[in-house]
């Protein structure tokens, strides 16, 4: 009998409803739905939680080796999830661009490094578009963060796409206006991104004997 059955019967034997059950477990009702079409798994504090209240053991719900194979899933959930948070924190240190001494300003026939609200060199035209791109790159980190938090996993991607999209163009458009110093930030901050992200990529391309969602 697969773990569907076993909590139909198990849900059943109580006289719950699925509402009931999800009330019990503190899930959602669509997630235990989930689970007793066979469309995803538990994860393994669900399980535990189901076992418990059910007085039967996770082995008599699941077998070894599905137990090992959502451990592993979820394991590799969790590896995506720190490095989104990361990727959201790493966009807003792009605040660095405009607080460090990163733009030459003449001042005494002599040039200074100054930060982006000193910076008065760049036409205001070139200084609008790098508060345009920073602030925005910004909002996409705290947005990205939040969604991590809120364990919001639609749109992730949409954000992510445009966050790398947006860093790519920052640095290109930083180097077409020659800021040496801003691009080493820009560049290097587009790189940990990079990172992250392919971390995150190979970390969900793996397979799985189990290939449903976990919740």
């Amino acid at each position: 009998m697969e773990l569907h059955e076993k909590l139909q019967e198990l849900r059943k034997s109580r006289g719950l409803t699925q509402e009931e059950l999800a009330e019990v477990l503190y899930v959602s009702r669509t997630a235990v739905s989930k689970w007793e079409s066979g469309r995803g798994y538990p994860s393994i504090d669900s399980l535990k939680a189901i076992a418990s209240y059910f007085s039967v053991t996770i082995d008599e719900l699941l077998s070894g080796e599905q137990l090992l194979s959502i451990a592993e899933q979820e394991n590799r959930a969790n590896i995506r999830s720190v490095c989104y948070l990361l990727f959201g924190i790493v966009d807003v240190c792009t605040f660095l661009l405009i607080v460090l001494p990163l733009y030459p300003n003449m001042a005494d026939a002599h040039i200074y490094s100054v930060n982006l609200l000193q910076y008065t060199e760049a036409m205001m035209w070139k200084k609008f578009v790098y508060w345009i791109l920073f602030l925005v790159l910004i909002a996409l980190g705290l947005v990205k963060i939040l969604l991590v938090k809120k364990q919001v996993k639609n749109n992730q991607k949409k954000v992510t796409d445009i966050s790398m999209l947006l860093g790519i163009f920052t640095v290109l458009f930083l180097a077409l206006a020659r800021e040496v110093y801003a691009i080493v930030i820009a560049f290097l901050l587009l790189v940990i991104k990079g990172i992250l992200l392919l971390k995150s990529v190979s970390g969900g391309e793996k397979n799985s004997p189990l290939n449903v969602s976990l919740k």
